[in-house]
């Protein structure tokens, strides 16, 4: 079973990912912060980490960051409800492999980049 961390501080759209993904076959874990989400990878390594731009603390970007240093193989996936062509960039340039804004639906085309990686 691929295993998926989701990133996000806004509690209902963290359930409903984690709703979405258990269905899809995922193991599913949660963090509510960027510095959760540091803590639980030094002792889980997920295959897929969603995160969230925008979190309170350590910003998104500063997780992805970290999740490259520790875990380069790991696909990384940004979500945020700030469509910022520079975040973006950012994101990509630090090898998030989609960035998916919000609201957004739960489409198989949506997270095709997150379902594929388990595939």
């Amino acid at each position: 079973m691929p295993s998926m961390l989701i990133v996000e501080d806004e509690v209902d759209i963290n359930d409903c990912l984690q709703q979405f993904f258990s269905s899809k076959g995922f193991s599913v874990a949660s963090a509510y912060s960027g510095e959760e989400a540091v803590e639980k990878l030094q002792v889980e390594h997920p295959e897929v980490v969603l995160v969230d731009v925008m979190l309170p603390g350590l910003s998104g970007i500063e997780v992805l960051r970290k999740i490259r240093e520790a875990h380069p193989r790991t696909h990384v996936i940004m979500v945020t409800a700030v469509d910022s062509d520079d975040v973006r960039e950012q994101a990509a340039r630090l090898g998030a492999r989609a960035y998916i804004t919000k609201p957004f639906d739960f489409s198989e085309d949506t997270w095709s980049p997150a379902l594929s990686c388990a595939a």
